[in-house]
């Protein structure tokens, strides 16, 4: 039989689609009327669609991996406090989600609380930006100077006010500029950074300045424990008069 015999008598061309056949019941099928039968060589339909259902899993499952490597690594992460440094505002234990890709849209600025790696200590720091390049800074006792204007900091108002009630500085460690670091200007492309708690922190007025490329990102929310959940305030210091005539009103940098 030739291939026009072949295609003549109904077999289905190789490779070809072919549609399902309903079969009438005779006594050599033992089939209903009306059933149908797979064409000869097809999979079965279910077996198909369960194919394509795995297809689309394995596609869900790669997008849902890809997704959370960028967000992870690449946008955000996140960073446990191991330690009493920024005390009052952070305490050892909370976990925060750190914005990894804000100082590559922007520079940093004054008063963001931010966490970068220290080589020497081969570990990550979490401490606040108190200079930027450019800046002349100089910390005695409790009162901090910025560019030789005298600066409050709102986000230790009520600590320093508790410690001096007592007849006590807030901060009983080093000043700044101090031995360790003697340069009071900050460098370009560099940060000087202090924790919040200045009695209890190992800042750059022993490490010295932060490097830009040392910043991991800046701290954005508090996540645990979830009594403390909430955006993290990123509030500078203030020129003495201004904190002053503004009743006390802290300047808050934007969540951006």
């Amino acid at each position: 039989m030739d291939e026009s015999q072949k295609h003549r008598s109904g077999d289905p061309a190789e490779g070809s689609d072919t549609e399902q056949a309903a079969v009438p019941s005779s006594p050599d099928t033992g089939r209903e009327p009306g059933q149908t039968v797979e064409a000869s060589g097809q999979a079965p339909r279910g077996g198909s669609r369960l194919y394509r259902e795995m297809i689309e899993w394995l596609k869900a499952l790669a997008i849902a991996a890809l997704l959370v490597f960028v967000i992870r690594w690449l946008l955000f992460a996140p960073f446990i406090v191991d330690g009493q440094s920024m005390e009052p505002n952070f305490e050892s234990g909370e976990r925060l989600i750190v914005n990894k890709i804000i100082y590559d849209i922007r520079a940093p600025q004054r008063g963001e609380v931010v966490v970068f790696y220290v080589p020497d200590e081969q570990r990550d720091f979490i401490k606040r930006i108190i200079g930027l390049p450019g800046d002349k800074v100089k910390l005695e006792g409790d009162t901090l100077y910025i560019n030789g204007v005298e600066m409050d900091e709102p986000y230790l108002k009520e600590a320093i006010a508790e410690a001096n009630s007592r007849g006590e500085l807030y901060n009983t460690r080093e000043g700044f500029p101090n031995p360790f670091i003697t340069e009071d200007t900050v460098p370009e492309g560099k940060v000087l950074v202090f924790g919040d708690n200045r009695s209890n922190s190992k800042d750059s007025r022993m490490i010295g300045y932060v490097d830009y490329d040392s910043i991991v990102g800046r701290a954005d929310f508090i996540f645990w424990p979830l009594d403390k959940l909430s955006l993290v305030g990123h509030t500078a210091p203030v020129k003495a008069e201004e904190f002053a005539n503004n009743a006390g009103e802290p300047a808050e940098n934007p969540q951006s």
